[in-house]
């Protein structure tokens, strides 16, 4: 494959963390299917190279700006989720036994469970904002109020990328006053 994958993932990435306004101690839902981003239907082309460009575009930065990254495993593993072991002890999730592997859980988390400093897996989280690289799915992962992100780079290979943030849910009716800092 021609195409620049992780020069594409770092422009997504930073487009997204700009968009969403993310910081430090916010989590960042990642689903992602390799087989999208080589032009194969998902779950069909499963390719370790092509995670490794996109996470090594991602997961540096994330770090540096003390922002968490979940990675969501494919759907014969439930679409459970990598994340560092403290992320899980702070938020106190359950940890479930599996070790993501290219076929069962996908290259993405795969990949993901092998750079991780303290890999974990866990069932569920509510994130602050996702990005869905090739239709995987990642709703279930974001916190309940979520906004879609206009993209302007919306593809990795030849998958199609969509992103959102969360916001906290408007209560009150009519004569409610929202904080703007929040919208």
């Amino acid at each position: 494959m021609d195409i620049d994958v992780k020069s594409q993932a770092e422009a997504v990435f930073n487009e997204v963390v700009e968009k969403a306004r993310l910081k430090k101690g916010d989590i960042l839902v990642i689903g992602c299917s390799t087989s999208e981003i080589a032009g194969s239907h998902m779950g069909t082309n499963s390719n370790l190279d092509l995670a490794k460009q996109v996470y090594s575009a991602f997961y540096p930065r994330l770090k540096s700006c003390g922002i968490y990254m979940a990675v969501q495993c494919c759907e014969h593993l439930n679409r459970a989720l990598v994340v560092e072991k403290e992320l899980a002890d702070r938020l106190m999730l359950d940890r479930v036994n599996v070790v993501p592997q290219p076929k069962a859980g996908g290259s993405s988390a795969t990949t993901a469970y092998s750079l991780f400093d303290n890999p974990v897996m866990v069932e569920h989280i509510k994130a602050d904002a996702g990005i869905d690289i090739g239709g995987v799915l990642i709703g279930m992962h974001l916190k309940e109020t979520a906004v879609p992100l206009k993209m302007d780079n919306n593809v990795i290979g030849k998958a199609r990328v969509i992103a959102a943030r969360t916001r906290p849910r408007f209560i009150g009716g009519t004569r409610a006053v929202y904080d703007e800092n929040l919208l």
